[in-house]
C-alpha cells in the first residue's frame, strides 16, 4: 500500500510505548490561557484512561502537544475489547472533538478547524524512548515558556519528578534530547 504523501502515516499495529505531537492548524497559539490548557491537559488524562493508555509524559502548549503513552493490554475497555495501539487514533480523534468544539464555544468562533494534524512514532529502541521522555517532560522549557519544566502545570514534569522511582527518573533526565528528532517547529 502506498503511503499518502500529504499526511503522516499511522501505523499503530504493534504493542509498545508511542511518542504522539499534534499541532493546531496553522500552529494558531489556540489554547492561550489556563483555562483552555486545563482543558486539554485533562481531557488528555480522562480520554487517556477510558481508553485504556498509560501515559508516561504529556506537555501541553497553546499550539502543540506531545505525549508518551503505552496501551493497557491486559486491561479491558468498555465494549468488552482489550486495550491494542489502534484505539490510538480513536483517543486522539476524541481528544480533538472535544477540546476543539469547547475551545470554538469559549472562543465564539463555531466551526473553525483547530487541530491539523498528529505524527506518531513506535518506541522500539530504550535509549530512544528514555531520550524521548526527557525530552516531552522538557518541552515548555525547551519552548522557553519556563526555566524548570516542573513549574509548568500542564506537563508531566513535577508529577515524574515527585513520582518516578529516583534512579529512574536520573537516568531519564541524563539523556540528551539536543539531537532528538521530534516534529517540533511550533
Amino acid at each position: 500500500m502506498a503511503d499518502w504523501a500529504h499526511s503522516p502515516v499511522h501505523r499503530l499495529t504493534e504493542a509498545g510505548a508511542y511518542i504522539i505531537t499534534a499541532g493546531t492548524y496553522q500552529k494558531i497559539h489556540i489554547f492561550d490561557n489556563a483555562d483552555k490548557l486545563t482543558f486539554v491537559r485533562d481531557a488528555l488524562l480522562s480520554l487517556a484512561s477510558s481508553y485504556s493508555w498509560n501515559l508516561e509524559a504529556w506537555a501541553i502548549m497553546s499550539n502543540h502537544y506531545h505525549f508518551i503513552g503505552t496501551p493497557l493490554e491486559n486491561c479491558v475497555q468498555s465494549k468488552g475489547k482489550p486495550s491494542h495501539p489502534r484505539s490510538l487514533q480513536r483517543l486522539i480523534a476524541h481528544l480533538h472533538s472535544i477540546t476543539a468544539r469547547e475551545v470554538n464555544i469559549i472562543d465564539k468562533k463555531p466551526g473553525r478547524k483547530v487541530w491539523f494534524q498528529y505524527w506518531d512514532t513506535h518506541l522500539t529502541y530504550e535509549r530512544s524512548y528514555l531520550a524521548r521522555l526527557n525530552y516531552v517532560h522538557n518541552n515548555p522549557a525547551h519552548h522557553k515558556l519556563v526555566a524548570n519544566a516542573s513549574n509548568y502545570e500542564w506537563c508531566s514534569a513535577k508529577w515524574f519528578e515527585t513520582e518516578a522511582n529516583k534512579s529512574f527518573f536520573k537516568t531519564v533526565m541524563s539523556f540528551k534530547i539536543d539531537k532528538v528528532n521530534i516534529k517540533d517547529d511550533f
